[in-house]
């Protein structure tokens, strides 16, 4: 009822401190580390379910679009925003929250948490669903990651672990080495995956899917924001691209590569059109068509922004066998592999 009373149908909020609201369970141990207050503001009403898929072919289920929120949240968006953002994530059906350090509203049990190991950080939280190790550590031999990753989950710091930027033979060796000396495998890997970037998730992962059980957490759906069609006329002042830390974008949109790219995007754009959608709910969808993809993190750095990605829900029943075939032959970059994965 407390739930209700806050986020049912998304419809002004007024002045709540969801943390505090959503997370005081009766009866409850967990600890309330992070609550923020919503003050008169009001976000449309969504009119589709989201899907729910398992993570690999583990029991955990999760959403087929998830948030991440390593680019924007702490740095390029303000906290207001960030709030808000989660509240029309989780409104809309998503329970996984690829996050560092910043988790709020919505009762702890509903929610997917996940966060990586690499640069370290504190999270606040009492355990989190998932935790991943970011990339390989050259000077660590294999049985010691896996053992240490083994050792988070007993200790019921994590219920499962992944891997993020392995290569498919890394993956392979860790689950080799957990069942040799009995210790627990990773479930996923967090892999790069759009239009412009399908070897490893198309070629590589869908024979650990089959095997192994290894499903795939894909981000940057939009390749940085390339797919949105914001570049096709230069660099924006208040894109990512004009950013500093970005540069390495910006060269690579304004590339002679970047340039074609961004001529096949107005081509696609025409079958978006006659899908009834946006490119980039066009290019959402076309990640989700892949049964070894669990879940496609969005990043959003506006609300509506958001909720438009949001909508690539309605788009996967119109990615049919021949709406795929005319995206592969626009791209003209579909990988060699032994067998079709692809529903």
């Amino acid at each position: 009822e407390r739930k209700a009373s806050v986020v049912t149908g998304l419809t002004t909020f007024n002045k709540v401190d969801i943390g505090v609201k959503l997370l005081s369970e009766p009866g409850s141990d967990i600890k309330v580390h992070f609550f923020f207050t919503l003050s008169y503001f009001s976000l449309p009403c969504f009119p589709f379910v989201l899907l729910h898929r398992n993570l690999g072919k583990s029991g955990l289920r999760v959403s087929c679009l998830g948030l991440g929120t390593w680019v924007t949240f702490g740095g390029q968006i303000s906290d207001e925003v960030a709030e808000q953002l989660m509240t029309i994530a989780y409104d809309s059906g998503v329970n996984l929250f690829d996050t560092a350090e910043v988790y709020s509203g919505g009762k702890r049990s509903s929610l997917v948490i996940t966060t990586k190991l690499y640069w370290g950080g504190k999270m606040q939280l009492e355990y989190v669903d998932v935790v991943f190790a970011n990339r390989t550590d050259s000077n660590t031999p294999m049985e010691e990651i896996v053992r240490a990753m083994t050792h988070v989950i007993n200790q019921g710091m994590a219920m499962y672990w992944g891997t993020s930027r392995w290569s498919a033979m890394e993956i392979m060796e860790a689950y080799s080495v957990a069942r040799q000396f009995n210790l627990i495998p990773p479930v996923c890997e967090q892999a790069e995956y759009h239009f412009f970037q399908r070897e490893k998730v198309e070629t590589q992962l869908p024979e650990l899917y089959h095997k192994i059980g290894v499903g795939v957490v894909s981000w940057s759906p939009l390749a940085c924001g390339i797919i949105t069609g914001k570049y096709d006329n230069g660099i924006p002042e208040t894109s990512r691209a004009s950013m500093k830390p970005y540069q390495w974008l910006r060269e690579k949109i304004m590339s002679e590569d970047g340039k074609k790219q961004q001529a096949k995007l107005k081509e696609l754009a025409h079958i978006a059109e006659k899908l009834g959608c946006t490119l980039p709910q066009l290019a959402i969808a076309w990640c989700l068509r892949n049964e070894g993809v669990s879940s496609v993190l969005l990043g959003s750095s506006n609300p509506t922004q958001l909720t438009e990605n949001l909508g690539a829900i309605q788009v996967i029943p119109k990615m049919t066998a021949g709406i795929a075939s005319e995206v592969d032959h626009l791209l003209g970059n579909r990988p060699h592999s032994k067998k079709d994965y692809h529903h």
